[in-house]
């Protein structure tokens, strides 16, 4: 697979082991500790501790996802409304 597209997103509410349960979902195959790939796709997963407001802080979840476009539009989409749902 040698993608043409790179599409970052962060999400907040959600875990790294979320996300890659997620990506499996999807139809991806977990390849290292923070990949996943699929047919035609392949998303790194990290998170980080960002600060909200004075006193508290969350952790984000970045994935960037890697393919083509017709692949990568639709499976962002349909992460990003599992991850919405999870963060509530």
């Amino acid at each position: 697979m040698e993608p043409s597209t790179r599409i970052e997103r962060s999400f907040r509410g959600i875990s790294e082991r979320l996300a890659i349960r997620y990506l499996r979902n999807l139809g991806g195959e977990r390849i290292d500790d923070d990949v996943v790939e699929g047919a035609d796709w392949r998303a790194t997963v990290s998170s980080e501790s960002v600060t909200v407001g004075p006193t508290l802080s969350l952790t984000e979840v970045t994935v960037t996802f890697e393919g083509t476009d017709d692949d990568l539009e639709s499976l962002v989409e349909r992460f990003a409304r599992k991850a919405m749902r999870a963060g509530g």
